[in-house]
């Protein structure tokens, strides 16, 4: 087990005092581990409290919700463990006054145990209490009753009416009820890509197959109801919201809020890829999305994957939603995109009308096709390599270079030069990271040194060749030794100069230009690389080739493969 942490009995404590720290609207209670608003008032003068609370591990719930507009205060036990019943009335007795108090419960036993013992001695005491059960996990919709399922990541939609609606002032009995009725109609389900590990326990609570997942979890790191081998986004956002619809939950007209959660490893890429999914199915279905949010809302410690939450709202709930709070986990915002979510390029300076084919033209297709499927072919090798000194994208684009190349017509290719524009176009557009622009500028430059009207010559290829790789070396800064493309580049170019100055056969000063390219690149196994992500690993580097370098050596050889047919 690798954690940030310092002892695992600490754990909880240490991270409440860094999360009020960074909080001036919450405090810490000293012999409790329950954070409360810093800014509550005298007793008399107090409005409806609302607590929450639970077990650690699901960050930022639940103290990332204190403040005004949300919870008053927030319950930590030990992670995945109820707090204690001294802890909740600790609570209770710190933010309620004659007002009284609302507990907002996730429907697990130990947490409706000691919320529910808390509040009967807090109602000793004369404080008004009233206690909200949220069981909105509909993953459990053939398991059990509907009023044993378990409260999951939608609870944080609950807190958030509540607190609202106790900030206008409303009475306890008015603010319980806006809170029940909404966990009444609240769904959430989750799909988990593999297990988390409890500090304490130092191993993963359970172990999934390489292409296994999940189905149907809670938040404290149990399994789910089924596995099912894994699924793209789409298709398993589609397995959550038709478990929703068939539970009744999801008619088409009701107008609704979503909730995209992730459980604690989850990218904010991927989580993004989930909501555009849920927004298409749910406009699909005819189901209208007033508010949609997308983060680690409630999670399961360090678990990937994601759950979604579903809340049938009207314009009150709105309202709700939307009221200011300075929790600072609440993500403010929600609404969506009105407009069109695809705007028109801006105008572009329009092709070179194609005219005839000329036989270079139509032989430098020829090469392109050849050189593009060598690239696709070479995805393993490259990702590999770039796993090992980079950043692993390096297979990925070249495969995209490879099939945007395929894509190209053969009219692109009227003459040499037009063909060589049409190919850096098409890689600058279709390669992100450092690829693209390299490619495509010397791309650019190889089509100003050819001549326009004629047939090039061996020997305008060879400048041509010469004046990309200047080109690439004056973009990046690279030369010969930093161990980049360009050590596989340079040695080329010169070579195949040389060997037609020595009166060689363009084939044969190919097959030395391929030649010195291959040996450029397995030579920068032994260099110490001093640009790219590279240089960041130092001597960490030495013994694997540049992912790049090894790129040029095989588009080279597949030039070779095409010329000699």
């Amino acid at each position: 087990m690798k954690k940030l942490i310092n002892d695992p009995i600490h754990v909880v404590r240490d991270m409440l005092e860094g999360v009020v720290a960074l909080n001036p609207g919450a405090v810490l209670l000293a012999e409790e581990s329950v954070v409360i608003r810093s800014d509550i008032p005298a007793a008399e003068a107090r409005k409806v409290a609302v607590l929450s609370g639970g077990g650690s591990g699901h960050e930022p719930a639940h103290a990332g919700y204190v403040g005004s507009g949300l919870l008053s205060a927030a319950v930590a036990g030990d992670v995945f463990t109820s707090p204690s019943t001294d802890a909740v009335l600790a609570g209770i007795r710190a933010v309620a006054g004659p007002a009284g108090a609302l507990l907002i419960v996730k429907n697990y036993t130990g947490d409706r145990l000691n919320f529910g013992l808390a509040a009967e001695l807090a109602r000793a005491e004369g404080i008004p209490v009233e206690v909200v059960v949220v069981a909105d996990d509909v993953a459990l919709r053939e398991t059990v009753p509907a009023e044993r399922r378990r409260g999951i990541a939608g609870t944080v939609l609950i807190h958030k009416l509540a607190g609202a609606a106790a900030e206008q002032g409303l009475p306890l009995e008015a603010v319980a009820e806006i809170a029940r009725t909404a966990a009444a109609g609240l769904a959430s389900m989750g799909i988990s890509l593999g297990a988390c590990t409890l500090p304490a326990v130092g191993k993963p609570g359970f172990v999934l197959g390489e292409q296994e997942i999940e189905v149907g979890l809670g938040i404290h790191g149990e399994q789910g109801v089924r596995r099912m081998p894994i699924a793209p986004a789409d298709a398993l956002v589609g397995l959550v919201l038709d478990a929703m619809r068939e539970d009744g939950r999801l008619a088409a007209g009701s107008h609704v809020a979503l909730l995209v959660n992730g459980l604690g490893a989850t990218p904010l890429m991927e989580l993004a890829i989930v909501a555009r999914a849920a927004l298409a199915w749910l406009a699909t279905a005819g189901v209208v999305v007033e508010r949609a949010w997308a983060g680690t809302f409630l999670s399961a410690l360090d678990m990937p994957g994601f759950s979604l939450s579903v809340l049938p709202v009207d314009d009150a709930a709105l309202a709700r939603l939307d009221a200011p709070t300075q929790a600072p986990a609440w993500p403010r915002g929600g609404a969506l995109n009105p407009m069109p979510r695809l705007a028109p390029l801006p105008a572009q300076p329009a092709p070179p009308k194609g005219g005839s084919i000329s036989p270079a033209g139509a032989q430098l297709h020829s090469i392109a096709r050849t050189v593009a499927q060598a690239l696709i072919e070479a995805e393993p090798e490259l990702t590999e390599l770039d796993s090992v000194t980079g950043d692993g994208d390096l297979g990925a684009s070249m495969t995209r270079a490879g099939e945007a190349i395929l894509a190209l017509g053969k009219d692109a290719f009227p003459t040499v030069p037009d063909g060589l524009l049409a190919v850096a176009a098409t890689l600058r557009r279709a390669i992100g990271g450092s690829s693209g622009p390299f490619y495509a500028t010397g791309l650019m430059r190889a089509a100003r040194a050819l001549p326009q009207d004629e047939a090039p010559s061996a020997r305008d290829l060879a400048r041509a060749f010469a004046a990309a790789v200047d080109a690439i070396s004056e973009l990046g800064g690279a030369r010969l030794g930093d161990r980049t493309m360009v050590d596989g580049l340079r040695p080329a170019a010169e070579a195949f100069i040389s060997a037609l100055d020595r009166g060689a056969a363009p084939g044969a000063a190919w097959a030395a230009a391929v030649e010195a390219g291959r040996a450029g690149a397995e030579s920068t196994a032994s260099m110490k690389p001093r640009l790219g992500r590279a240089s960041y690993l130092g001597d960490r580097a030495l013994g694997h080739a540049d992912a790049g370098a090894v790129a040029v050596s095989i588009w080279l050889a597949a030039i070779g493969r095409a010329g000699a047919r």
